[in-house]
């Protein structure tokens, strides 16, 4: 995948779209590590939200421009303009939630590929991809008691559902930065890839992914969504209709047929 092939928002700040049923979104700001402004957190959600309805976008991978960092958070430097005042500071944390929850929600998996750092919200913004896959050179950070800001109780959720509440205690009171293979060791990204490697294997994987049943991907995303939830809370009847449809699916017959003919199956996501 080229930048060229897609298309720009936020003055170009966003790149975004779907190439071989793989959907992209790009933090192109790498003269300021890929901060991100509250115009770019608004086009980003809108784009994740366009591509989560298209059938054509099979799964989407997010990163950032310029190979020195995924998303370094919020453009500190517009804080004065976008974020001095409580009602600017709620506006700033509505967008930022949208593009986060757009991410987390999307019914398909996603990825964050990840160059150089991870810092703050570009942390908040890993987490909420179901993978992360990083280079062993990324760093990984939130500095929110550096700077005195907040940090809410969804994203602080997420991220100790994935490393537990020790290390997210840790992440936040030394406000330090980790290596790619501290985050690794505490269940933080997935995999750890040499620079050189890194989009090979993220293309490997997308195309293997693409090439499997949408409706399975979903069903199993779904799933995991609700495992996460109290029990009470748990949407047993979605998930056992998620699992019927797959099983009621063109999809499964043409999975059956392509295994009896020793051949790949085409799925079409119905």
């Amino acid at each position: 995948m080229k930048f060229s092939d897609l298309v720009e928002q936020a003055g170009g700040k966003i790149l975004s779209g779907i190439v071989a049923n793989v959907g992209h979104v790009v933090i192109n700001n790498p003269e300021r590590h890929n901060a991100i402004s509250l115009e770019m957190y608004q086009a980003a959600a809108e784009r994740v939200n366009v591509m989560a309805e298209d059938p054509e976008a099979r799964l989407l991978i997010i990163q950032g421009a310029g190979g020195k960092a995924f998303a370094s958070g919020a453009d500190i430097s517009k804080f004065e303009k976008e974020r001095s005042s409580g009602d600017q500071v709620q506006i700033y944390n509505t967008a930022t939630a949208k593009f986060y929850n757009a991410v987390f929600n999307f019914p398909k998996p996603t990825i964050a590929k990840i160059n150089g750092f991870c810092i703050g919200g570009g942390l908040g913004l890993a987490v909420a991809c179901d993978l992360r896959i990083c280079e062993n050179r990324s760093r990984f950070a939130v500095p929110a008691a550096k700077l005195g800001v907040g940090y809410g109780f969804v994203g602080v959720k997420r991220l100790a559902e994935l490393v537990g509440t020790s290390m997210v205690k840790e992440i936040f009171f030394t406000a330090r930065q980790f290596s790619a293979i501290e985050a690794y060791d505490m269940g933080l990204v997935n995999r750890v890839m040499s620079p050189e490697m890194l989009s090979s294997f993220v293309d490997d994987y997308a195309k293997r992914m693409a090439a499997n049943a949408p409706l399975t991907l979903g069903s199993i995303k779904a799933i995991t969504r609700e495992l996460n939830k109290q029990e009470v809370d748990r949407d047993l009847n979605h998930i056992e209709a998620l699992v019927k449809g797959c099983f009621d699916s063109q999809d499964y017959i043409e999975g059956r047929r392509a295994f009896m003919e020793k051949r790949k199956p085409n799925f079409i996501g119905q």
